[in-house]
Parts: C-alpha cells; structure tokens; sequence
C-alpha cells in the first residue's frame, strides 16, 4: 500500500475516534502525523513538527488573549450596545452587518482568517447578549470572509487568478469573485431562515434600557475557554460608561485592524503584542487572561494542520486529483476534484490548497466540453466554503470565541455537523450551478 493511501485511512481514522470519542482531535492528528510520517514516509521527528502553522497558532493565541482582556473589561459590551444603536435596535439586521463587514475586509486584501479574528469575537458578543443563534452568527462571519475572499485584490483572488494565468488558463477574475459572493450570501441566507432569522424580524431592542441586556455575557466564567475566567464582580458597561481602559482597548482594537491590513503584519503577533501592553497597562485586573487563551482550540488546529502537511508529503491530493482526472467523463472527473478540495481543504489551508488543486485540473479543462473560469470558480468556491469546519482556522476562531450562552461540546458539535453537510452538499451543488451549465 502506498503512502497516499496509507495517509488517507490515518485521516479516516482520526475522523471518526475523534467524533466518536471525547478525545482532543487535534491530539490524535498528532499521533497520526508522528506514525505515519515516522513509519510510511520516512521522515524524521523535525520534518514532522514542520508542518505545524506558528502562524496560524498565534493567531489564535494573540486574539482570544485580546478579546479575553476586552470581555474583562467590559469593551466587548460596549461594542455591543454600540453596535446595536448603529443598526436601530433591529436584532435582525445584525447578522447581515457581521457578514457584510468581514466580506470588505477580505475583499480590500484582508486575510480571511485575519478578518474572522476582528470580527468574530464581536459578532459572537452580539449573538450572546441578543439570544441570536451562535451557529447563524459565527457562520455568517465565515460565510461573509469567504464570499468577498475572490476579488481581484484579494488573497484568494491574487492567488487564483496567477496560478490561472500560469497554467495557461484563461482568467475571469469577476466570474470567480462573484461566484463566491452568490454562493456565500445564499449560503447565509439558509441559515438565516433556518436557524431562527425570521423570529429575529419581529424584534426590537432598546440598547439603553437596561433590562434589555442578557446579564449572561458576564465577566466570569473559567469553563469559557477564550471568554472567561475574569473577575467575579458584575460590573459592566452599562453601569459603568466609557472607561479610560475601554477607550485603550478600543484604540488597540482599531491599532490591530490597521497594522495588520494596511501594513500586511502578522495579526498575530500585533494582537499578541496589543495584549501585552493593556495587560501591562492593569496587571492585577487581566493577570488571569492568559486562561481565558482557547488551548483546546490551539491544540485541535495544530496538530490537525501538522496532519495536513503530511496529507501532503504523502501526495494524497495529487494522488486522488490525477485519479479524478481519468474518468472519461470530463464532468465527473471535475465534480471529483471539487470534492477533493472540499474535504482536503475542510482539515488544511484553503491558501496552500488552492494552488495546488487548480493545476491539476487543467488536463480536465484541456479535454474541453467544460468552461475553463466556471470550473476553477467551482475548484475554488468548494475549497472555501468549506472553512466554517472546526479545523479550519475560521471555524476553530468561532469556537474559541463562542457566547457564554452555549457550552463548548455543544458549539463544536453545531459546527462540526454544520460543516458536515457544507462537505457533502456544497461541492456537488456548486459544481451542478456552474459546471454543469456549461458542459
């Protein structure tokens, strides 16, 4: 048995002890990625351990350490009320603005994992304090940061498009971007009216009547990974007004938006390092934020992400790719890659994948009956749509900023069967919208 094949069952197998089992997956991956590298390819302890996102880890680290010392200080609930007064008081359009405000950011240049990290832990307080759907509001975030992630001055975008000219393929940078833009806001608005949505309409809220406020989005809280474990007193915003340290963290707030995205720094280090200084700033207030840093979430990423580099290593993608690339059926052979994206992508990074899965799809786009940018719009929307899972660095920031109104198992399990379907479903109708047609 070949390696590619030897990687794809550690991969199964992990999959379902991990779901069937109250173990850490990410634990597991570990394990996986040690055997199967050690074992069936070869590699050394220090290839192994090369594969892990320090990137993508201290994204996490830095943001749910600087939310943490945010919720403690009340400016979470601040940016809430505000917010709330901005749309009205109209609970429903909450959501929309989530998602319409990460789709801009990725839009303009932003990483989706970056725009995710700003936004998500707000627009998760929102959905704690407003009894809005966690699964809708986190998933709109993603949905959002997903839909505006193919402009043309776009990560995703810029990526696309080169690899496309590379390979000698015609562009269409509009197809590709609008294509994600539809099939992403069509994806929100399911959500909207299946997970409560519609009851949202009918609400109001009056942001300075205090009654109005779900005292659950406390300041306590030590089983909150990422969101807890501050001080006990019930002090909030409200009671309180505008503090000098909510104004600071405001300011760090807007600080890290703008270095990270105007000035292309790693989020992580400028959130992590923002962090610090307001810690510095109330040592004895925020000396316990540090546990309040999501560390199952860490670990689940890290070895998940450690997985899929040796996933790659072994040369499963291009393995199952060049299979899918031998069907006779031109059209069958590309409803197989964009499955190859979907389910690769839902465990490793969409950005690595993308350039990876596109070239080999041009002997398919060669054989012709297929339009050339309809399909790479299909390759690269079914790669994409599917980081609302866990073990993408979207989905695992919504977990680690889940609302105190939902506990942590119950959260991942939302998201894990969410992101199930998104799998199974979202590959094979995007590619029945835009491949299909023109077959």
């Amino acid at each position: 048995m070949g390696p590619e094949w030897v990687a794809i069952l550690a991969l199964v197998a992990l999959f379902v002890i991990g779901t069937v089992l109250p173990i850490n997956m990410g634990a597991l991956a570990y394990v996986a990625a040690w055997l199967v590298g050690m074992y069936s390819l070869g590699l050394d302890e220090k290839e192994i351990l090369g594969g892990v996102s320090g990137d993508l880890i201290l994204t996490l680290i830095g943001v749910t350490y600087l939310f943490a010392i945010a919720r403690n200080n009340g400016t979470v609930d601040l940016i809430v009320r505000t917010a709330v007064r901005g749309v009205g008081g109209r609970v429903a359009l909450i959501p929309w603005v989530m998602f319409a405000v990460t789709a801009l950011l990725t839009a303009i240049g932003a990483a989706s994992p970056a725009a995710c990290a700003i936004i998500g832990p707000i627009a998760l307080g929102f959905a704690g304090r407003y009894k809005i759907n966690p699964l809708m509001m986190g998933m709109f975030v993603v949905h959002g940061a997903q839909g505006g992630g193919f402009s043309p001055i776009s990560i995703y975008g810029v990526i696309t498009n080169s690899v496309m000219e590379d390979a000698g393929l015609p562009t269409s940078e509009t197809t590709v971007f609008l294509a994600s833009l539809v099939v992403n806001t069509i994806m929100a608005a399911i959500l909207f009216v299946l997970l409560g949505g519609r009851e949202l309409m009918a609400r109001r809220i009056d942001p300075d009547e205090p009654d109005t406020l779900d005292e659950d989005l406390h300041r306590g809280g030590a089983h909150v990974p990422g969101r807890g474990t501050g001080a006990d007193t019930d002090t909030t915003t409200q009671a309180l007004g505008v503090r000098r340290d909510q104004i600071l963290t405001l300011v760090a707030f807007v600080g890290v938006a703008v270095i990270a995205l105007a000035f292309d720094k790693n989020i992580g280090f400028v959130a992590i390092t923002a962090a610090v200084i307001l810690a510095m700033l109330a040592p004895n207030e925020h000396k316990d934020a540090v546990k309040q840093i999501a560390w199952p979430t860490v670990l689940l990423v890290a070895g998940v992400s450690t997985y899929a580099a040796i996933l790659t290593a072994a040369g499963s993608p291009e393995f199952v790719g060049k299979w899918a690339a031998g069907f006779s059926a031109v059209v069958v052979g590309a409803l197989i890659l964009c499955y190859v994206g979907g389910v690769v992508s839902a465990f490793a990074s969409s950005t690595a994948l993308l350039p990876i899965i596109i070239p080999i799809a041009v002997p398919l786009i060669s054989e012709g009956g297929i339009n050339a940018a309809m399909f790479v719009a299909a390759l690269a929307v079914s790669s994409t749509i599917v980081d609302v899972s866990p073990f993408s660095t979207n989905g695992a920031l919504m977990l680690a900023n889940k609302p105190d109104t939902i506990s942590e198992p119950v959260y991942y399990k939302q998201i894990l069967t969410y992101s199930v379907i998104v799998v199974i479903v979202g590959p094979l109708l995007v590619w029945a919208a835009l491949v299909l047609p023109s077959w």
